[in-house]
């Protein structure tokens, strides 16, 4: 199937869905890096440990809430696009992104906020009261597992809608939206993992690092699509 030549409001919506896509996945990948505590994600008493000691939490994750819903809406820009040529797809796959934006935001309320004052009160509780504010510390964990594992189920299927849009139409050439495709099933792994095993493996963690790739070539080459559509075309000469 060719793909169609681009007219100028194709080419606008193309680099802003690229650049914002791009934009905040790069960005938060960055901040998450430099201000997110890591360690044993699932040996709790060490990572709550840290997560009380960290002075950035509640701000990290208000950031990272913030950047992965400037990423969404970059794809919620690209349905916009496709919703000439496959209004059915375009319409389901933004369906699937707000969807997916509401179970993230759930996700920032009890990671960013609910489990750093359940940490907190563990940490500074006297030790015979500790017990109870450790299992209250776990419940608000087992919650975010759930939440977590939703969301990513949620985000899958929004790739793959996407990632079908994209093959289906014509905007764009058909690998990126099999690249898409490709990502969405990387993610429902992930959500699928993260309900059995929690936060923690070697599959998630190989699937995660592929799945990263997958969003930041396919942000590339949608921005690259999009800048190289709005280069000039060589003027025609009049007889």
């Amino acid at each position: 199937m060719s793909v169609r030549a681009a007219n100028s409001s194709d080419r606008s919506v193309l680099t802003l869905s690229g650049a914002l896509l791009l934009g905040g996945f790069v960005v938060n990948a960055v901040q998450r890096m430099l201000l997110h505590p890591t360690g044993e994600e699932d040996n709790h008493e060490a990572i709550f440990a840290a997560y009380a000691a960290s002075g950035a939490w509640v701000a990290t994750h208000l950031a990272e809430f913030v950047l992965v819903l400037v990423a969404l809406s970059g794809l919620l820009v690209l349905c916009r696009a496709l919703h000439r040529e496959t209004p059915c797809l375009a319409l389901l796959a933004a369906g699937a992104l707000v969807a997916s934006a509401g179970a993230w935001a759930v996700l920032q309320a009890v990671d960013g906020v609910t489990l750093k004052q359940n940490v907190e009160a563990w940490a500074a509780a006297a030790e015979i009261e500790k017990p109870t504010r450790f299992a209250d510390a776990e419940t608000t964990r087992w919650i975010e597992w759930g939440v977590q594992s939703y969301f990513r189920v949620l985000l899958g299927v929004a790739f793959v809608l996407v990632g079908v849009a994209v093959v289906v139409g014509r905007l764009l050439a058909s690998w990126l939206g099999v690249l898409l495709v490709v990502g969405g099933l990387l993610s429902l792994a992930i959500g699928v993992s993260i309900g059995y095993e929690g936060l923690e493996s070697g599959f998630q963690d190989a699937v995660g690092i592929a799945l990263q790739l997958v969003v930041l070539v396919f942000g590339v080459g949608l921005l690259v699509v999009g800048l190289r559509s709005r280069e000039p075309t060589a003027p025609v000469a009049s007889a």
